[in-house]
């Protein structure tokens, strides 16, 4: 069913309209799904209206079931949104961004999760790491990041398990060769950021590791596609392996890698604007943190939309027992805690960048750890969910199977796994040495 804007109520027409049979009539005149809708995100607190991504909300919600049965976004969307200003939300003034908070671009693409999140998780990592590139990069190729914003590109990172380049210098120029995966959007992209390792003259990486990091066009000769995502969740998310055979790129366009080290080293050297001190992992935690918040607003909001008129076993009404009413209680009770805490999380960093102060190690793992710990609410919420919805919720194709399908996938991301997160805290709080990621 279409989605209304969540502050749009509409009024209902007579009892045996199309609309109210569509949604099942109860005699009810203020039950119709949009209100419901408005209810949950009313009390979640999610407005919309000052959004950038506003004009484009309908589209989305359009196009998510399709994206999701043919994994492809729709193409005319992904134009229209390109061609606005979205994608240059993250990028500081200098180098012609718009230079928007955390706690925007994080509500920004909540709202395009609200809808559909393939769509969400695409435009969430061109975000993040484009935070990332501008803080590798640095002033001295500035020009390189005022030039993609001029351009509207879309950048894509693709350096997850597995991924392996080396590069063999040859004059001005390195040649690459290797592969890079987990490309989230590559296929939808202009470029991708590759960490390679310089070659020596047995053909084999430097000791000590001579780690570099770049730019390279999509439509480079040798780089190559492989639309190997198959994941259950985010299905439209093309989140593939980018192959790169002899693929030749300029010296003067790459930069030292930070390897290990990126957080730290960020606190120290020259930045084109402050807030690229604050390190992309954490960054794209918080951010994530605001699609996962949404992905469950919208499938509570659903729920409770199809409470309210369903029937259980022997005729009784899904709305009278008080276990749907506890359980959509407690779901929306911890919705609105990891709501509350991801925002007060993203404040601290605008206000850190707004002070002009630089973060320490404290900063960097306490936004971690606060996100992965209300992520961890939002799993409890959408089981309770789960519960009510029952055998109805293994229906595949229902909304609200994609939904809680595209959720999996956040608590386990690298960045923001509980795992990774609560191990490291552990061990700082030991005073025991961090591992590198």
């Amino acid at each position: 069913m279409m989605l209304c804007h969540p502050r749009r109520v509409q009024a209902l027409g007579r009892p045996d309209s199309a609309a109210n049979r569509a949604i099942g009539w109860n005699g009810r005149v203020d039950n119709t799904i949009d209100q419901d809708r408005h209810r949950i995100t009313r009390f979640i607190d999610l407005p919309e209206d000052d959004l950038t991504i506003k004009p484009h909300l309908d589209a989305i919600e359009q196009q998510a079931q399709g994206a999701d049965r043919t994994r492809v976004l729709d193409a005319q969307l992904i134009a229209d949104i390109r061609d606005g200003e979205f994608l240059k939300m993250p990028a500081s003034r200098e180098i012609g961004g718009t230079e928007q908070s955390i706690v925007r671009i994080g509500r920004e693409l909540g709202a395009v999760a609200y809808r559909c999140p393939s769509l969400a998780w695409v435009l969430w990592n061109h975000q993040a790491v484009f935070h990332l590139f501008a803080g590798a990069l640095g002033p001295e190729r500035a020009d390189l990041l005022t030039q993609l914003m001029a351009t509207k590109s879309w950048v894509s990172f693709p350096a997850g398990a597995g991924s392996g380049v080396h590069g063999r210098l040859e004059g001005d120029s390195v040649v690459l060769n290797g592969q890079g995966t987990f490309s989230t959007g590559a296929r939808y992209g202009d470029y991708c950021g590759v960490v390679f390792a310089v070659e020596g003259p047995d053909g084999t990486p430097r000791r000590p590791l001579d780690l570099r990091f770049s730019l390279v066009a999509n439509d480079r000769k040798g780089v190559t596609i492989d639309h190997s995502w198959d994941g259950a969740g985010l299905r439209a998310s093309a989140t593939d392996t980018i192959h790169y055979r002899d693929v030749e790129i300029d010296v003067a366009n790459c930069v030292s890698w930070f390897g290990a080290n990126r957080a730290e080293s960020l606190r120290t050297i020259d930045v084109v604007n402050h807030r690229y001190r604050e390190d992309w992992v954490g960054i794209s935690d918080l951010w994530l943190g605001w699609m996962a918040l949404n992905v469950v607003a919208r499938a509570a909001a659903d729920v409770t939309a199809e409470a309210t008129t369903r029937k259980a076993i022997m005729g009784a009404r899904m709305i009278d027992r008080p276990t749907v009413q506890i359980n959509i209680g407690k779901a929306l009770a911890l919705t609105a805690a990891a709501h509350a805490t991801i925002k007060a999380a993203c404040t601290e960093v605008d206000d850190r960048i707004a002070g002009r102060v630089v973060p320490d190690t404290a900063d960097y793992l306490r936004q971690q750890a606060t996100v992965s710990m209300a992520v961890d609410q939002l799993s409890q919420a959408i089981d309770l969910l789960v519960k009510v919805k029952g055998a109805n919720g293994m229906r595949e194709g229902d909304p609200f199977e994609r939904r809680v399908r595209d959720f999996r996938a956040m608590p386990l991301h690298i960045n923001v796994h509980a795992d990774r997160i609560t191990h490291q805290l552990g061990r700082y709080g030991l005073g025991i040495e961090l591992d590198a990621f």
